[in-house]
C-alpha cells in the first residue's frame, strides 16, 4: 500500500474525524456536563486544571518512550488511549449521582484524550517518511470539519435529550475510532543491504534531556512558553463557552452553532495550509496565529451579543486552524527524526498547561467577578504570548554542536 497517499489520506483523515468528534463530546460540552451533575464552575475550573496537569506530564514521558527504540509505537499508544476512554465513557453511563466517581472518571477521560493528540500528529509524519503520502492539511481540516458537524448536531440533542446522551455518543466514536487505527499497517523502510532503515543509524540521537533540548532548539523551547499564553485564553472560551453563550443571551443550541462556526472554518485554513507554507514560513504562520489568538479574545470583550460572539468564533481560521499545521511543519522541518514525537508532546503539553493556569482561575473569576472579567484577564495573558513569540521567532530554529549533524 506505499504510495498509495489518497487511501492513507482517507483512512488518517477518518482517524481525525472520530477523534475530533470525540474531542466534542468531552472537551467542547464538559462544562455543559459537569454542570448539569451538580459541579460549580470553580469545581469544573478544578477537575479540568486536574485533567491538564496531569496531561502535561503523561505527554513528554510518552513521547519519550515512543521516540526510543522499543514495542511502543504511535499505533499501540493511540489504540490503548481510545480502549481507555471507550471503558469510561461506558462507566459514566451508570454513574449518574456519584460526583467524586464522576470527577475522577470525566477527568481521566479528558487527560487521555489529550495526551495522544501529540501522537496523533506524530503518526502522520512517520507514516510519510516511509512513501504513504498522507495530505496532513486536507485530514486534519476534516478532523475540524468532524468536531464542527459533531458540534452543531450534538448541542439540539443535549437540548432536547440532556447530557446523558453525551457519553453514548464517545462510545460510538471509539468503537469506529478502533477500528480505523487496526487498519494502520505501515510498511518497512528498506535499505540497500537489505535492512530495516533505522533512524539512529546515521549518528544521530534524541535529545531526551530538556536542557539539552532548549540548547538544540532554542527558538522552539522560548515559543513554547508563547503557545501556553495563547491556549490560556483558547482553553478559556472552550472550556466556559457555555456561559459566555448564555451571558449573550443563547442556550445549548447557540453553543452547538457557534463550535460549529468556529470548526468548519479551520477546513479550509488547514487545506489551504500546505500550498501558502511555499510562500510564508512556519514561523510567520506562528506569529500570525498568536496575533489571531488575542483578536478573538479581545473582541469578546466587547461583545454585546451573539453575532459579535461569531465574528470572534471566525478568526479561528487565522488562529488555531494555523497553529495546529504550522507547528506539526515546523517541528518537522526543524528537528531531529528521533526527537519529533516529543516536540509535538512539547506542543501540546504547552496547550495543557495553558488549560491548567486558564481552568484554575477562569472558573473563580467567572463565579465571582462574571464572563468579561475572565476575558479580560485571558486578552492580557494572550497579548503577553504575543509579545514572547515575536521574541522566539527572532532565534536559530536549531543549533548544532560538533558531534552532530548541522544540516539545519
Amino acid at each position: 500500500m506505499r504510495g498509495k497517499g489518497s487511501v492513507w489520506t482517507f483512512k488518517y483523515a477518518l482517524l481525525n474525524i472520530t477523534y475530533f468528534a470525540a474531542f466534542c463530546t468531552v472537551h467542547a460540552y464538559a462544562a455543559v456536563y459537569l454542570l448539569a451533575h451538580g459541579f460549580t464552575n470553580t469545581e469544573v475550573g478544578i477537575l479540568l486544571a486536574v485533567a491538564n496537569i496531569t496531561s502535561s506530564l503523561v505527554q513528554p514521558v510518552a513521547a519519550g518512550l515512543i521516540d526510543k527504540p522499543n514495542p511502543l509505537t504511535n499505533r499501540i499508544y493511540i489504540l490503548a488511549s481510545l480502549i481507555f476512554i471507550l471503558l469510561g465513557a461506558v462507566l459514566l453511563l451508570f454513574i449518574q449521582d456519584n460526583k467524586p466517581a464522576i470527577f475522577v472518571i470525566f477527568a481521566s477521560i479528558y487527560m487521555v484524550q489529550f495526551a495522544y493528540m501529540p501522537v496523533m500528529t506524530a503518526l502522520c509524519f512517520e507514516y510519510n517518511k516511509v512513501g504513504c503520502d498522507i495530505f496532513y492539511g486536507l485530514a486534519r481540516g476534516l478532523g475540524s470539519a468532524g468536531f464542527a458537524f459533531t458540534s452543531v448536531w450534538i448541542g439540539g440533542v443535549v437540548e432536547r435529550r440532556g447530557v446523558s446522551v453525551l457519553p453514548i455518543v464517545t462510545i460510538l466514536v471509539m468503537i469506529a475510532s478502533i477500528l480505523v487505527i487496526l487498519s494502520f499497517r505501515k510498511p518497512a523502510v528498506v535499505t540497500e543491504t537489505g535492512t530495516e532503515a533505522d533512524p539512529a543509524a546515521d549518528g544521530r540521537k534524541a535529545h531526551n534531556n530538556i536542557g539539552e533540548f532548549i540548547r538544540i532548539y532554542p527558538a522552539f523551547s522560548l515559543f513554547i512558553i508563547s503557545s501556553t499564553c495563547f491556549f490560556f485564553a483558547h482553553n478559556m472560551i472552550n472550556d466556559f463557552m457555555i456561559q459566555i453563550v448564555r451571558e449573550l443571551g443563547g442556550a445549548e443550541k447557540e453553543l452547538g452553532f457557534s463550535n460549529f462556526l468556529q470548526g468548519i472554518l479551520e477546513l479550509p485554513a488547514m487545506i489551504l495550509i500546505g500550498i501558502v507554507i511555499r510562500k510564508v514560513s512556519a514561523r510567520t504562520l506562528l506569529l500570525i496565529s498568536g496575533t489571531a489568538f488575542l483578536i478573538k479574545t479581545a473582541l469578546l470583550v466587547f461583545a454585546e451579543n451573539l453575532g459579535w460572539l461569531y465574528v470572534s468564533q471566525s478568526f479561528q481560521m487565522l488562529a488555531y486552524a494555523v497553529f495546529i499545521p504550522a507547528t506539526a511543519i515546523y517541528v518537522s522541518d526543524t528537528m531531529e527524526e528521533l526527537d519529533q514525537v516529543k516536540g509535538q508532546a512539547f506542543i501540546t503539553t504547552s496547550i495543557t498547561i495553558g488549560g491548567v493556569f486558564s481552568n484554575f482561575v477562569s472558573g473563580r473569576i467567572i463565579d465571582q467577578l462574571g464572563v468579561r472579567a475572565a476575558l479580560t484577564v485571558g486578552s492580557v495573558v494572550c497579548a503577553v504570548g504575543v509579545i514572547i513569540a515575536f521574541a522566539a521567532m527572532r532565534l536559530p530554529a536549531y543549533r548544532s554542536v560538533p558531534s552532530e549533524h548541522p544540516d539545519r
